[in-house]
């Protein structure tokens, strides 16, 4: 082990509540397994129900609380911000966090649109810190095995990319109108929620796209509001007090033509019953095919055409061995990890990052791109056109 006395990064937090827990979690935990040139300090919870919030800091260990969030992005104390605010919040705060000279860790989707992305970019380049944005499944070990495979030319010329996240937490009417379901809070419904992770596994698996056509459907016109202040979870409590629009999609399904000259078809719902978190996809080339599914995120399917005619088929393998990224720091070979592991992955790489003052993936850059793809499929299931994306 290296020696404790490392130089410390006070961290600031600003949302508490899913992904507050999960980012928690993670720098928690991040040196406790890696061994980091640089220490997180988890200095401030930031949020605006005070009495959830000394509750959520008390319980992770945050040292300090605050509810507003424009004082503590200037606070000359604080290194880096972390994001895990509703989208309609991350283009004020990353752009105030920029300006402060802050490294940012932000939530995924980026922003709200392309256009805020494209800002956000622009300043964080120019101030020269250290951006990321938290598509935290590549670093599913079983996902770094896939990159290498594709890498290494195992695949060969790809052909095809299908890809599905499906869940089904608002198939019942009655579940309130969280932010989520509102435009001006979350930008689209499920297509820039799961869409969004999607797209960026396409990006570092494939490659760039250059088309897309797509079209999308509502299901349920209005819902019941929800306490104000349970808005932000999955399990939101109802007021009583009348019903409000939907505002966004609850389906969203895309074909991509990439850079490459790759097919590539999306699916992204909450109305998938069954399905509490289904990510999946399948990678088709001419050498070989992949298979990853997060309800098995230990596991990747590959299949091999250069395997003996009377031997072809898929092989399931376990990404447990500590031959895989990031699993050597975690426990002995056949154990398997879970979902709150990528984060500590994610944390670990912004943190290396940061120490050495080096660019990390996917970035700010990378949010910007995918951005611009869900833009398109917006503007193309508006129109029932298929839209060409500018490089």
């Amino acid at each position: 082990m290296k020696s404790l006395n490392v130089k410390t990064l006070n961290v600031a937090i600003i949302g508490y509540k899913f992904m507050g827990k999960a980012h928690s979690n993670a720098w928690k935990k991040a040196p406790l397994f890696f061994d980091l040139g640089v220490r997180p300090v988890m200095k401030v919870a930031c949020g605006r129900h005070e009495k959830q919030l000394k509750e959520f800091a008390a319980r992770w260990g945050w040292e300090e609380t605050e509810t507003d969030w424009n004082k503590v992005v200037k606070r000359p104390d604080i290194d880096i911000i972390d994001v895990a605010v509703p989208t309609y919040l991350h283009y004020d705060v990353v752009m105030a966090a920029a300006q402060a000279g802050k490294h940012i860790f932000c939530e995924k989707p980026m922003a709200l649109n392309s256009a805020q992305a494209k800002k956000m970019y622009a300043l964080a380049e120019k101030k020269g810190i250290t951006h990321f944005i938290n598509h935290n499944y590549r670093r599913c070990p079983a996902v770094m095995l896939a990159k290498r495979l594709i890498d290494e030319g195992k695949i060969g010329r790809i052909f095809h990319w299908r890809g599905c996240y499906l869940q089904s937490w608002i198939v019942d009417p009655n579940f309130p109108l969280t932010w989520h379901l509102r435009k001006e809070t979350a930008g689209s419904g499920p297509h820039n929620d799961l869409n969004s992770h999607s797209v960026d596994l396409a990006r570092f698996l494939v490659g760039d796209i250059k088309s897309v056509t797509a079209m999308t459907a509502q299901f349920v016109k209005e819902r019941p509001l929800p306490d104000e202040a349970d808005a932000g979870t999955f399990k939101a409590a109802v007021t009583g007090k009348g019903k409000g629009k939907v505002t966004v999609e609850d389906a969203a399904f895309m074909l991509v033509q990439f850079e490459n000259g790759a097919l590539g078809s999306f699916e992204a719902t909450r109305f998938s019953p069954g399905r509490k978190n289904y990510n999946y996809f399948e990678i088709y080339g001419s050498k070989g095919s992949l298979i990853f599914d997060l309800e098995r995120m230990n596991e990747l399917k590959y299949f091999s055409a250069d395997d003996p005619d009377y031997a072809r088929g898929f092989r399931t393998i376990i990404a447990t061995e500590p031959v895989h990224p990031y699993v050597a720091n975690w426990w002995p070979p056949g154990h398997v990890i879970g979902y709150e592991h990528e984060f500590v992955h994610s944390i670990v790489d912004f943190l290396r990052a940061v120490e050495k003052k080096k660019k990390v993936q996917p970035n700010f850059y990378d949010g910007l791109k995918v951005m611009q793809v869900l833009d398109a499929a917006l503007k193309s299931a508006e129109t029932g056109k298929t839209v060409l994306l500018s490089n």
